[in-house]
């Protein structure tokens, strides 16, 4: 894939596509292209967020742990962006990421997400309203776990 073709997937991701195109170049330039089978974990709950993922092709499940196993709390498809919590905030991993299907990412390292993010008031805007509302439908799953535990 080029580096045309990658920034072509980070304008198909909202909060990226706010983005000057140098800093999309930029973005992409610094990353590196992974690669996951169906079943690896691209990184556990807890681990040291050293990356950002954004998601070329193929999806992701982000599983949370709780007292009676996993929870799937969401999925992030093709042109999704993953890990990017803990990156921005230096906190570990709030979830586990495994491959649903074969996956190819982009892995941004925190350096240089952290500071184009930072660079870019309206991107920092949005990210904080996408994070909201994964913590909002976070909670409220994690609240109706626990409501069927307690019964």
């Amino acid at each position: 894939m080029s580096l045309a073709q990658e920034v072509a997937v980070i304008r198909q991701i909202p909060v990226l596509s706010q983005l000057a195109q140098a800093a999309q170049k930029m973005l992409c330039f610094a990353s590196e292209r992974v690669f996951y089978g169906a079943g690896d974990v691209i990184f556990r709950q807890g681990d040291s967020a050293d990356a950002a993922y954004i998601v070329i092709d193929g999806t992701v499940e982000i599983l949370v742990a709780t007292p009676s196993g996993p929870l799937r709390i969401s999925g992030v498809e093709r042109h999704g962006i993953l890990g990017e919590i803990g990156t921005l905030g230096d906190q570990p991993r709030s979830a586990t990421a495994v491959a649903a299907t074969p996956l190819e990412l982009l892995r941004v390292p925190r350096d240089v997400f952290r500071r184009v993010i930072h660079d870019n008031p309206e991107a920092a805007r949005s990210l904080t309203v996408i994070l909201a509302e994964r913590l909002s439908r976070t909670t409220g799953l994690l609240s109706e776990v626990s409501g069927r535990c307690a019964s």
